[in-house]
């Protein structure tokens, strides 16, 4: 019997997407597009070395007690071939020869996997060491994020990949142990600007040596056509010096995981311009990640009364209605997201596929969720697949709920609740073909 698989008795569809967001989601929304899950999970990504032989206290063949050998650490630890790190610069620029009006995301994508590591200064500048900007979390747009984490069986993962989650302590892009990115870490890799509205061009990074010249040029932003909305605020570019100063001020707190630091200049910063919507919504992230979901809330309509077009703001309320089972909240508020920005957020989509299904209307969410999944092509976030299949299950196309489980083991082949989902797939291929005989009775 169909009702076997259990899908609808599963509790756990919004308590996972809240869990496993809410840290992280919440962070540097404002610089480029919105991240939540855990980074897709299972999925494969580069930047991970593992320790070689002679790692530890145990000497490498041929090597005499207490001798220590090149590329090895005092206190007897080697790493043979040890990396050096890596540095990199340069520019963004728009398509028309001119800076972005705003800082953008400068993101490492290693086969597929995006994971940020800078931002750009005024000017569109960028200088950074790869995997080591402990400034940089993640947030709705990167799979380190797992926004669709609320399906059956997930649970907070923060940021897994990496083991990061708390501001200002990221390992983002780091190897275990905190040890930088090197060149054997960058096959398959590109370097490339990540603003919403825009199409970025890439800089391959794939041959870079760690003594290449760090500066790699000029990437270049690609104004997409039919987005209204937008992750950079108009009415934040017109804040008076003071103003600026304190939110400049925020930022290099955050930098430097100073939080308590950047919420105060955050504040005095809208003091000073009420109008300052990044400063808002800056300062709602920070509220929301110390669970002041009320403060963050007033934050986030603030920004959005000093700019209505600003769309990160709606995603992150849309995580706080999410969080507070407020279905009906939650699929108004992507809707006005997706209405601004119908093609850089496929988070939105899912949320808004997730709250339908909660309340029963099956076609919309399944909408949705094609929607979502169109979107992401790079299959950052593989719950989509799981819900799809869970609603395809409620709408009784078995063949079809199966082949979206499959999909979701095959991209998340490590997901904590792979096991569960395996169950119910070999339910649901039983269902898809009911002129199998049955096994005989014992």
């Amino acid at each position: 019997m169909f009702p076997s698989i259990r899908f609808r008795s599963v509790t756990g569809l919004a308590v996972g997407i809240a869990m496993t967001l809410s840290p992280a989601f919440s962070q540097r929304g404002s610089q480029g597009p919105p991240a939540t899950s855990t980074p897709s999970p299972g999925a494969g990504g580069g930047g991970i070395t593992r320790p070689g032989p002679g790692q530890g206290n145990t000497p490498i063949p041929g090597q005499q007690p207490g001798q220590q050998q090149p590329g090895q650490y005092p206190g007897n630890q080697t790493y043979p071939g040890m990396q050096r790190p890596i540095y990199l610069s340069g520019k963004v620029m728009l398509d028309d020869g001119t800076a972005p009006p705003d800082s953008v995301v400068v993101e490492r994508v290693c086969n597929g996997v995006a994971r940020p590591e800078g931002y750009t200064d005024s000017k569109g500048r960028f200088s950074f060491q790869l995997g080591q900007n402990p400034s940089m979390i993640p947030d709705a747009s990167y799979d380190s994020v797992n926004p669709g984490a609320g399906i059956p069986g997930y649970g907070y993962g923060g940021m897994s990949r990496s083991g990061a989650g708390n501001l200002g302590g990221s390992t983002m892009g780091q190897t275990p142990g905190g040890r930088m990115i090197g060149e054997r870490d960058l096959m398959g890799c590109e370097l490339r600007a990540s603003l919403a509205g825009y199409r970025s061009e890439s800089i391959n990074l794939s041959n870079r040596k760690t003594f290449d010249d760090p500066n790699v040029g000029t990437i270049i932003l690609h104004r997409m056509g039919n987005v209204e909305g937008t992750t950079i605020s108009a009415t934040s570019l017109q804040a008076p010096k003071d103003a600026k100063k304190f939110y400049e001020k925020g930022r290099e707190a955050l930098k430097k995981g100073k939080a308590a630091d950047a919420e105060k200049n955050f504040q005095k910063a809208v003091d000073a311009y009420p109008k300052y919507a990044a400063a808002w919504y800056e300062l709602g992230a920070l509220q929301q990640r110390d669970q002041k979901m009320d403060e963050a809330r007033k934050s986030y309509q603030q920004a959005l009364a000093a700019d209505s077009k600003f769309v990160s703001p709606y995603l992150q309320l849309s995580l706080i209605a999410v969080q507070e089972k407020k279905w009906e909240e939650v699929v108004d508020t992507t809707n006005r997201a997706i209405r601004l920005d119908p093609v850089d957020f496929p988070q939105a989509y899912f949320f808004n596929s997730v709250a339908n299904y909660y309340l029963h209307r099956l076609d919309a969410a399944e909408k949705s969720a094609r929607e979502a999944e169109k979107l992401d092509s790079q299959h950052r976030f593989p719950k989509v697949n799981q819900v799809l299949g869970v609603i395809l299950a409620e709408k009784r196309d078995f063949a079809g709920a199966a082949e979206q489980m499959r999909s979701y083991l095959k991209f998340a082949p490590e997901a904590q609740d792979a096991t569960t989902v395996k169950g119910q797939l070999a339910e649901l291929e039983k269902l898809s073909n009911p002129t199998a005989k049955a096994a005989p009775q014992q």
